[in-house]
């Protein structure tokens, strides 16, 4: 095994890894702008060195030219997504929890 490829399953592992802790922020965060910083955060990060570690595991550049690419579509997309979560959650008159 090359030391990309055992590079790039370490990457893979840890994004995983990532992901998964934004799944318990979701779940144990008291509020909607709480979790809304959680998923985005761990979310693009964990899809980064997933997609990252993918890249080096296959050894080919256009490969991980294409999961990069992949990765920066999903930043764009989730910012907006969340973008537009919390400013119908504000519309709503919903507040941070602790500020009510």
């Amino acid at each position: 095994m090359h030391a990309a490829e055992l590079f790039g399953g370490v990457l893979v592992v840890t994004g995983v890894a990532f992901l998964l802790l934004g799944t318990v922020g979701l779940l144990r965060f008291p509020d909607v702008y709480a979790r809304l910083h959680a998923l985005a955060k761990t979310d693009n990060a964990g899809l980064g060195l997933i997609c990252f570690g993918l890249g080096l595991h296959s050894g080919s550049l256009l490969v991980l030219l294409k999961l990069l690419l992949v990765w920066i579509l999903l930043l764009l997309a989730s910012a907006t997504g969340a973008g537009l979560i919390a400013r119908a959650a504000t519309a709503r008159g919903i507040q941070p929890r602790g500020e009510e």
